[in-house]
């Protein structure tokens, strides 16, 4: 009989790859993007510039990630923004500082650049677009001036944002042209609230709960972002956005079914899916089945169905705009200032310091020899200390492998290839893998390896395969020490900053339904972002339990406080549906919150945590 042996979390993370569809319209969009750039440029005379451009389409590419066209404004266009002001502020500092001061403004940028990452997913990417063109600005030697190197970086990454926008998709070229995914998006909404009807009363309840809410943000965000008018300007755009807020109250009578547990009869699901398939289709529903009204839950569930047969009827109408709440400016200040980010800045700082600092040393001793490109220490540097890559011995790992084989398979199309069409070609190829490759680091790595080397020897160097190998491993070096250095207060600041985040927006949610305020869409504004921070603190607390031990220990206990919140915030759902069909609370529904919120004010205090204390029901 075989025993299977467990791997340890970092070396099972490194080893994990994921699954799905070959996304074959971000495929050519990479084919499209940075190739024909470079192309353009070596024919115009201006293959430095082309370089630039190339590198800001490849790092565009790496954040075209799925999603709607509206939501890839934001998420294209803010990194690349960030990435023209770091190249802009490097190529300057570069050309007007010695050595020291150098690597002091690029330390100050580290600092900056970790604590934006701390806000959020953009600014993650935004922070860390910044500094690695801060780092190619400063020791790229081109001829052109920062701003026109800046204003090619801009041109490269919005070649690129053309391309999203104007190119149809799968999801577009089958239905409406105007919507790309965001009737999949509303659609999924409603198959994951039917799921979570099937698993009532089972075990699976929670996962399905789960999905339900990431299938919410991920419709919440596909309908969501920058627009040219206030309002949708079409009367279908404003029946998909009536569709979405019809499924919020049927999401939560779901989830208060799921919180009481008791089995509930298969029928129930069959009206949720009939919606999706309404959505898919853009067309009518037809009729509904009713469930039950045994049960407040139910009679809400059924009063939710009504509601959204009416807004699918309905041909167009007045707005509805999904329920979201905007962070303020001091919020997203607390995020970058608060301890999450005090830590996370820190460390980026201490990393992209040191490998400038041991950059620019091995660059005047011309350990480098004929080569220039000293910045690809820093820049390697900023991508393996980045924690929403996953653990950081798996990040290292994977980015040793991942170059390695990119700068062997180079070595070898280097040899044969005709140039500069040949690394031209190689290009294009290579700006197609990378949507395919960001399913796994390591192939990631490998793809924008082969990429970096052709563009540095288009623009002119000689083949730099090795020194490639050995910038990365030493960056890999810098950034594990960097990485188990103690640091100034508690470690793990990053875990706690998102436990602590969601925990206020739980609090303000239970404060928001205890209240009995008659305003539904600051309640569901409210519940969304308290699932999505919870969500946001679940991933984290996930990676840093698949760090070494040494890391992981410094983030233990704090699942178990994410997992009274998961609790608080279902049970405060269940409250919010009780509360509208009868006006007032079961003694199950109050002992449950007493319990809960004694439970996370011990959890919290174990941990260091400034959770605020939850309200209860009188």
């Amino acid at each position: 009989m075989s025993r299977r042996v467990a791997l340890p979390p970092w070396l099972a993370h490194a080893l994990r790859a994921q699954r799905g569809p070959v996304p074959w319209s971000a495929v050519t969009r990479g084919a499209l993007a940075a190739g024909p750039l470079l192309l353009t440029a070596v024919v115009v005379g201006h293959t430095s510039l082309g370089v630039v451009a190339a590198i800001a389409a490849m790092l565009a590419g790496v954040n075209d990630r799925p999603g709607s066209r509206r939501a890839s404004v934001r998420r294209l266009g803010a990194p690349a923004g960030a990435g023209a002001v770091g190249l802009l502020v490097g190529t300057y500092g570069g050309e007007h500082l010695t050595a020291v001061p150098l690597t002091l403004l690029l330390t100050g940028l580290g600092l900056v650049g970790g604590g934006m990452s701390a806000v959020g997913p953009v600014a993650s990417g935004a922070g860390t677009q910044l500094l690695v063109a801060a780092a190619i600005g400063a020791g790229m030697p081109v001829a052109e001036a920062g701003w026109q190197r800046a204003l090619a970086f801009l041109a490269g990454a919005g070649w690129l944002l053309v391309l999203r926008l104007a190119l149809p998709t799968p999801a577009a070229l089958t239905g409406d042209y105007r919507f790309d995914g965001e009737r999949d998006a509303v659609a999924a909404v409603y198959d994951a609230i039917a799921d979570l009807l099937d698993a009532v009363g089972s075990e699976a309840a929670l996962g399905r709960r789960k999905a339900l809410s990431t299938a919410l943000d991920h419709a919440q965000d596909a309908l969501t972002g920058p627009r040219l008018r206030r309002y949708a300007s079409s009367a279908a755009e404003r029946r998909l956005h009536a569709q979405y807020a019809a499924a919020l109250p049927l999401g939560e009578a779901a989830t208060a079914l799921a919180w009481a547990g008791e089995p509930i009869s298969e029928r129930v699901a069959e009206g949720p899916r009939r919606l999706a398939v309404a959505v898919r289709g853009n067309g009518g529903t037809g009729p509904l089945p009713a469930p039950s009204r045994s049960a407040p839950a139910l009679r809400a569930l059924d009063d939710a169905l009504l509601h959204a047969a009416e807004a699918f009827d309905r041909a167009g109408g007045a707005e509805h705009r999904p329920p979201a709440r905007r962070r303020s400016p001091k919020e997203v200040l607390r995020a970058a200032l608060g301890s999450g980010g005090r830590e996370y800045g820190l460390r980026v700082a201490l990393c992209f310091g040191a490998s400038a600092a041991i950059a620019q040393a091995l660059h005047q001793t011309r350990w480098y020899g004929e080569h220039q490109h000293w910045y690809w220490l820093p820049a390697t540097a900023v991508f393996l200390v980045k924690p929403d890559l996953g653990p950081l011995a798996s990040r290292v790992l994977c980015r040793a492998a991942g170059t390695v084989l990119g700068a062997l398979v180079f070595a070898g199309f280097a040899a044969v290839l005709p140039r500069p069409e040949g690394l031209i070609a190689l290009v294009a190829f290579c700006g197609a893998v990378i949507p395919m490759s960001t399913r796994h680091f390591g192939a990631q790595t490998a793809a924008v390896t082969v990429l970096v080397l052709a563009l540095v020897m288009v623009g002119g160097e000689p083949q730099a395969s090795l020194s490639r190998i050995g910038e990365t491993l030493l960056a890999c070096a810098i950034v594990l020490i960097v990485g188990h250095l103690p640091m100034a207060g508690k470690r793990g600041g990053g875990v706690r900053a998102r436990l602590a985040t969601a925990g206020r927006a739980a609090h303000a949610y239970l404060d928001h339904v205890l209240s009995e305020s008659d305003d539904r869409g600051e309640r569901w504004a409210l519940r969304r972002e308290a699932y999505r921070t919870l969500a946001e603190a679940r991933t984290a607390i996930a990676l840093a339990a698949a760090e070494l031990p040494a890391l992981a220990r410094h983030t233990e206990g704090t699942d178990a406080v994410a997992a009274v919140l998961e609790r608080l915030v279902d049970t405060t759902t269940a409250c919010a549906v009780h509360l509208d069909e009868t006006g007032r609370l079961t003694a199950r529904h109050t002992r449950q919150l007493e319990d809960l919120a004694a439970e996370l004010e011990n959890g919290g205090r174990r941990l260091g945590l400034a959770v605020p204390r939850m309200p209860v029901a009188a």
